[in-house]
Formats: C-alpha cells, sequence, structure tokens
C-alpha cells in the first residue's frame, strides 16, 4: 500500500526549501533571543544560570546569549511612595501622619539590588525603602514632645528626611531626593495647648524684637551725644533756623562763650 506522505529529502528542490526555511526560522529565533532593549528610565540586569554578569545594562539595544543568559528590568526613575503610619511621642503621645518619600534606585546598583535583596521592582520598597523609613519616623518622633512636633512640623520633616537618607546610605541601593510630612492627627485635648504655646511664642518673639529695637536706639542715641560739639549744633541750628528768631546760639569759639548772639540789634 503506498503512504499517502511523500519523502522530501535535501536533494531535492523541495527539501533545499524547507531546510533553508528551518534555517531562517532558527536564526531569527536566535536574534530575538540575542537581542534585547532597555526603555529609557530603566537599566536592565543580565544573569547566566541564574546569577548576575557584569554590570548594569544601559537604556538602548544590548546583546545576550541566546537561552542561557535572562533579563531583570529595573526602574531608575524617581518613584513617590506614601507611607502612613502611626508613632509615639516623647511624652508618649500618639500620632498619625502620612510620610511621602522620593527616592530612586541606583543604576550601578541594580546588579547588587538583585543579588542581595530584590529581584524586581515591586520588591524595592517593601523590602528596601518602608522599613528605613519606619525606623527613621520612630527614632525622630520619640525625641520630641507633642506641642514641639505641632509647632515645628516643618523642621521635623528634614530631620526625618535626612534620618532616612543616612538609614539607606548604609547600603547604598537607593537615593533619597525628599520627603513630606502632611495629615497630622493628634487628640482634641491636644489642640489647645499647642494653640497657646504658639501664641506665648509669638508675644515673646514681639518682645524680644521690641527690646532689641530699644537697643539699638539707645545705642545710636550715645553714638550721636558722643559725637556731638559746639560747631556741630550750632551747624544743625543754621540747617534749621527760619531767619525771624532773634536769639541764636553763640557762636563756636567766641569769647562770648555761652553768650547768646542777639540779632536784629536786640
Amino acid at each position: 500500500m503506498e503512504t499517502p506522505f511523500r519523502n522530501v529529502t535535501p536533494n531535492t528542490p523541495g527539501g533545499a526549501a524547507s531546510l533553508l526555511i528551518a534555517l531562517l526560522f532558527s536564526g531569527l529565533i536566535l536574534i530575538t533571543q540575542a537581542l534585547f532593549v532597555v526603555p529609557a528610565g530603566q537599566v536592565a540586569v543580565v544573569t547566566t544560570l541564574g546569577k548576575v554578569s557584569g554590570g548594569s545594562r544601559l537604556p538602548g539595544l544590548n546583546l545576550k546569549i541566546p537561552f542561557i543568559q535572562a533579563v531583570a528590568p529595573f526602574d531608575v526613575r524617581t518613584q513617590v511612595r506614601p507611607e502612613k503610619f502611626a508613632s509615639l511621642t516623647k511624652d508618649l503621645q500618639v500620632i498619625e501622619a502620612t510620610a511621602t518619600v522620593k527616592y530612586a534606585v541606583r543604576p550601578n546598583e541594580a546588579g547588587r539590588v538583585y543579588s542581595t535583596i530584590a529581584s524586581n521592582d515591586r520588591e524595592i520598597y517593601p523590602r528596601i525603602i518602608q522599613p528605613s523609613l519606619l525606623k527613621a519616623l520612630k527614632s525622630v518622633f520619640s525625641q520630641y514632645e507633642l506641642v514641639t512636633i505641632a509647632s515645628k512640623w516643618s523642621d521635623i520633616s528634614e530631620l526625618v528626611e535626612r534620618a532616612v537618607a543616612d538609614e539607606l546610605d548604609k547600603f547604598d541601593y537607593v537615593e533619597v531626593r525628599g520627603l513630606d510630612l502632611t495629615g497630622l492627627v493628634i487628640a482634641e485635648e491636644y489642640r489647645a495647648a499647642i494653640e497657646q504655646k504658639q501664641i506665648a511664642e509669638q508675644q515673646l518673639l514681639r518682645a524680644q524684637t521690641e527690646v532689641k529695637i530699644a537697643e539699638q536706639e539707645a545705642q545710636r542715641y550715645e553714638t550721636l551725644n558722643r559725637t556731638l560739639d559746639d560747631k556741630v549744633l550750632f551747624k544743625l541750628f543754621l540747617d534749621k533756623w527760619d531767619g525771624s528768631t532773634k536769639v541764636v546760639p553763640a557762636l563756636p569759639g567766641t569769647k562770648g562763650g555761652g553768650t547768646p548772639v542777639i540779632v536784629g540789634g536786640r
């Protein structure tokens, strides 16, 4: 019985065409496996059988060994993540707020991040940023009383940002580019005490300003008194003299001493 399939050998025209198509298809697969593009704002970590090979691959067209090497992309653009938290103050009061941290993975550290702590972008915040952020928040807020925290909120925010940056610099995975504290929530019974302290601080500042102005005025008059003499006083009188006053001070250096000069024959 004859088989329905036709035997194709490479020596026939059909066999050569099939072989050529197979080779082209295999070559195309190898090229697509060897070439990869890293988008702008990202770097890529290349692994050889699971082990990081070389440094971070920069945006653009890159090469890898087909089927042996794999690619893990990492976003190095600035990321913004809000974190709601609660913490105790120095006087054991509970505060709640939101810390919005801005950070970016260091491009040249992507390989070390992949090897040691995170194999993709989703793991960076919970494994690197969040623990350091919460540690810095609790460390800073535990040093100040609630009234101080509420009245110096912007200063506290700067302290937290520096503390987070210092904590993350120990590992050098990411760069902190900013931190904002918003939405402070405190108990109602402490709001009146905070407002009273703010009013007292404003009154103290106003009193200190008035004292400083008075001291400056006293110093100015003291300096003026030391520099005044008869000639200066006489010159000041002449500058202001309206010409009708009949009695004027004596001329400095005259024999009359302090005897006034009589003007107009009187």
